[in-house]
Order: structure tokens, then C-alpha cells, then sequence
């Protein structure tokens, strides 16, 4: 029975990734029979989870869209996982807001204290789903889950909210491959309307972006989700885009980093201290062996740097020909300056 279970929970969780497969595909994946899979659909179908089928070349599996489901069922370790994804979720807190800006504005959203709860954060849904996970979860699961969240606490994090309604019908845009337009407002307080092509939504450094070509400027360009109002799908289909990056972070980060400069350098120290010293730093870190880590780093400017290696309380190797070298030379002599 324990592998019957085993089994029907990873032919669960392989289906609800929403795609279609094959018998083949899933046969392979689960290493059962096409006779033990069929078995295995016909239960889950007994259970309530509407499994679709298609017989013949080109056939599938695949869990219908759009209906009731069954509780979640998962295993003890993605119910855990699922509690921690929503506490760390639900640990960013709104930040203040600035007043607007002089000139045209849209109406703000409203506040996640104050608004109806389709307008509230993404952050007070995640509280809220904290809360009640453990109703939806099988029986034989529920009091590890309690017992997890009773044991949990998270540090509130400052970041600027979105909410569910604006993912959700952006994402819906994206996979319809529509144009959408919204006001924004950008980093020096002006405000436009822009109509794109939206690519991908993503969530980088406690920040929400939407990668999209914009019609109006005809270039790529990354908007923040918490200066956009007013998002509207136009219905009006497009022919998706070469995008220029190998993905859309990789585009972000080009983007977020275009006025830095990069400095690569060898520190002498095992890679898990380097990690935890510079975890807030957009940087690409490997080992080089058990106790030497290369580091390249975007900097605006070359102090940055100095606290997380001062922290770190290890050798480090700066190339000469960085453009930071001489001001680190001159800092070097500034502090053998004040020690003697």
C-alpha cells in the first residue's frame, strides 16, 4: 500500500504541472507499465481529480482546468516546503509609500489594510494561506504541518507589494500572448501610459518585475510591478519576440546592472562564508577548490565592497588592472596611515 501511495502521490504531482503527457512520457517517468498507469489514472479518477485522456498517436494524459479539485494532496516534504514558501512570502511587509509625484497621476491602489481582499498584496495573501494551509491538506499530514507553523517565525522584510489580481492578469495576458497597457510611473516620479508586448513576471531581490517589449519606445524594457496601475488586457495578439538575453533574469540583471562595473577577484576562503558574506550582492560566485572562491560582482561604487571583506576576515586578490584598484590603494594607505 505504501507503494501504491508513493506512486499515485508522484503521478499526481507530475500532472499537476498542468502539462500534457504522453503514456510513454509518464511510464518512463514513474518506471511503472502502461497497464499499472492506467490503473493508476482510474484511481486518481475515483478520488475526484478530473484525469483526461487520448487515445492514439498523439494521445495524452492531463488534469482538466477550471474544476473543483480534491484536497491537496501532497507528500511531508512539499507540504513542509509549501508552508516555508508562504511564511517567506508572507514575511515582506509593504513600504512606505512616497508621496506622488507632481504632474499626471493614476488613482493608487489601495492599501492592504484598507481595500477589499482581491486588492490586497500578494504578501497578506500569503498570510492568510499561511494560516489555513493545513485544512486542505490530507489528515495524516495536518499536525506535522501545525506543529511546523507553531514552530516558525520570520523577520518581516521591507519591500514594495503587488497584488494577486495584477499577477494574475498579467500572467493571463502573457500566456495568451497579448498586448497589455497600464500607467507607470518611473524612477524620477514621470508618469506615462505604455502599451508592450509582456514577456515574463519576475521576482528578483525582494523586488517584482515585468520583462515586456515596449510598443511605444520599440526596445525591450524592464517595468516594476509596484509602479504600474491600471493594467488592462487589449485583446490585440502579437508574434512573440527573439528575446535578446538567455533569460529573462539574465536580461534583469544586465538591465539592473548597466551603469556598474564588474570586478572579478579571488578570495582566499571556502565558498559557503563567501555566499553568506555577500548573500545580498548581485554576485556570481565559485568555488575554485576547497579553499580558494572566485567572485565577479556589479559595484556602483567601490565601497561597497569593503564591509562583506572585512567580515569575511580572509586574503583576497584584486586585479591590477580594475578600475577599483587604485581607490582601494589609496583606502590601504589611508588605514596603514592611521595605525602607525
Amino acid at each position: 500500500m505504501a507503494d501504491v501511495t508513493a506512486r499515485m502521490l508522484a503521478l499526481l504531482s507530475t500532472l499537476q504541472t498542468g502539462r500534457s503527457f504522453t503514456g510513454d512520457e509518464l511510464t518512463r517517468r514513474l518506471s511503472v507499465s502502461p497497464r499499472t498507469l492506467r490503473r493508476d489514472v482510474d484511481r486518481l479518477r475515483s478520488y475526484g481529480y478530473p484525469v483526461e485522456t487520448q487515445p492514439g498517436p498523439g494521445g495524452y494524459y492531463r488534469l482538466s482546468a477550471g474544476r473543483t479539485m480534491p484536497p491537496l494532496v501532497l507528500d511531508d516534504d512539499e507540504a513542509v516546503a509549501t508552508l516555508l514558501a508562504l511564511a517567506a512570502l508572507a514575511s515582506t511587509t509593504p513600504s512606505p509609500t512616497p508621496p506622488s509625484p507632481a504632474g499626471p497621476t493614476t488613482p493608487a491602489r489601495p492599501s492592504a489594510a484598507g481595500s477589499s481582499s482581491g486588492e490586497r498584496g500578494i504578501d497578506d495573501a500569503a498570510l492568510r494561506a499561511y494560516g489555513k494551509v493545513d485544512q486542505f491538506l490530507p489528515a495524516r499530514l495536518r499536525g506535522q504541518v501545525v506543529s511546523v507553523r507553531s514552530s516558525l517565525e520570520t523577520t518581516p522584510q521591507p519591500a514594495p507589494t503587488v497584488t494577486a489580481d495584477q499577477l494574475g492578469t498579467i500572467a493571463e495576458a502573457i500566456a495568451a500572448v497579448e498586448t497589455i497597457s497600464f500607467s507607470y510611473i518611473n524612477a524620477r516620479g514621470e508618469h506615462a501610459i505604455r502599451r508592450v508586448e509582456p514577456y515574463r513576471q519576475i521576482h528578483y531581490m525582494l523586488r517584482w518585475y515585468l520583462l515586456a517589449y515596449d510598443l511605444d519606445r520599440d526596445d525591450w524594457r524592464v517595468f516594476r510591478l509596484d509602479r504600474i496601475t491600471d493594467e488592462r488586457r487589449t485583446n490585440t495578439p502579437y508574434t512573440p519576440r527573439p528575446l535578446p538575453a538567455d533569460s529573462a533574469t539574465a536580461y534583469l540583471r544586465q538591465a539592473l546592472n548597466k551603469s556598474k562595473q564588474k570586478l572579478t577577484l579571488t578570495i582566499d576562503a571556502p565558498i559557503a562564508p563567501v555566499l553568506d558574506a555577500l548573500k545580498y550582492q548581485d554576485a556570481e560566485i565559485h568555488p575554485l577548490d576547497a579553499d580558494h572562491t572566485s567572485v565577479t560582482i556589479a559595484l556602483d561604487t567601490w565601497q561597497w565592497l569593503l564591509l562583506p571583506l572585512a567580515f569575511l576576515n580572509a586574503d583576497f586578490h584584486l586585479p591590477p588592472t580594475s578600475p577599483f584598484t587604485p581607490a582601494y590603494r589609496t583606502f590601504a594607505h589611508r588605514l596603514l596611515t592611521a595605525t602607525t
